[in-house]
């Protein structure tokens, strides 16, 4: 019998054989018995301080992304009682100009990179494209797993990807976004998160919001799981970004929900989960304040 590869080895260490059916279940009793407890304001200010604020648009302009970033400046000073968002997040050619425009301390300025969202591209480009985000003034780096050569179970090839990238980042956390509606079962989002943590990510994130399926209670459910029993194994803590078609309150109190019974209150801090939307915070703003506020 050939002998396993190191990636192998590596996933032998994690139960990756996950039925679906038992996935959806679980994640159907969590939203039933605990999201009624999570729905208080105290959680929905802490939601609003995790939100990653992104404007990903073909029509982004210079002018559009400094007018966005205003946005959180005016927000502090009007907004000074409740926590500011945790991060903007911008293509590579506006990080200078969220860099020379955020007067905030603490927030995050993050650059999806590695040719988002598809992440096809040569290798070169990918360290090329990162490299320049940082050096304009990116604080953190979102890539997109190549997911091709996951489906084709060119394990090596995903893993040398994601290493490439986080050399490239040093000290700047790199999330791997798994595009998780791609992958399809529990079993592979088991393995992804395994792979990307193992070669290196920082955070692990559901979605690009490009493809037809974007984050799920069940995807997310795995992805906990995953980052629990890595931790277990390595003492190494991972963070957590849903992103894509977090369309409501509820949506976000769900993950929330998910993220303190999978992992628990270590990761409830606006470090380690994030919510990848700019929908949510005018939604939450609105609930938070008790009428309809358009402020983003």
């Amino acid at each position: 019998m050939a002998e396993l590869s190191k990636y192998e080895q590596a996933l032998a260490k994690y139960n990756c054989n996950i039925d679906d059916a038992q996935v959806k279940e679980a994640v159907k009793k969590i939203i039933a018995e605990k999201v009624p407890e999570n729905d208080t304001m105290e959680v929905k200010k802490f939601l609003f301080g995790s939100i990653e604020l992104t404007t990903l648009k073909t029509t982004d302009s210079e002018e559009s992304v400094m007018a966005f970033t205003e946005k959180v400046n005016q927000f502090d000073e009007q907004y000074g009682d409740l926590p500011h968002v945790a991060t903007i997040c911008v293509y590579p050619c506006f990080a200078k100009t969220v860099a020379e425009t955020l007067e905030i301390d603490g927030v995050e300025i993050a650059c999806v990179s590695g040719s988002f969202p598809s992440s096809q591209a040569l290798i070169e480009v990918k360290v090329a494209e990162t490299a320049l985000a940082i050096k304009e003034g990116a604080t953190e780096i979102d890539i997109v797993m190549p997911v091709g050569k996951f489906l084709s179970g060119d394990y090596e090839g995903v893993c040398d990807d994601i290493q490439e990238l986080k050399n490239v980042c040093g000290e700047n956390a790199m999330k791997v976004i798994l595009e998780t509606g791609d992958l399809v079962t529990a079993s592979n989002i088991k393995k992804a998160s395994i792979l990307s943590m193992y070669a290196g990510a920082d955070y692990i994130k559901t979605s690009t919001g490009k493809e037809k399926i974007s984050a799920t209670p069940e995807a997310a459910y795995v992805m906990c799981l995953a980052i629990k029993e890595y931790y277990d194994e390595t003492g190494i803590q991972i963070g957590f970004k849903p992103a894509g078609g977090i369309n409501s309150v509820m949506d976000a109190m769900i993950y929330y929900t998910i993220v303190k019974e999978v992992l628990g209150e270590q990761w409830l801090t606006n470090k380690w989960f994030r919510l990848g939307t700019s929908r949510l915070a005018n939604l939450l703003l609105s609930e938070i304040e008790g009428k309809e506020v358009k402020f983003f």
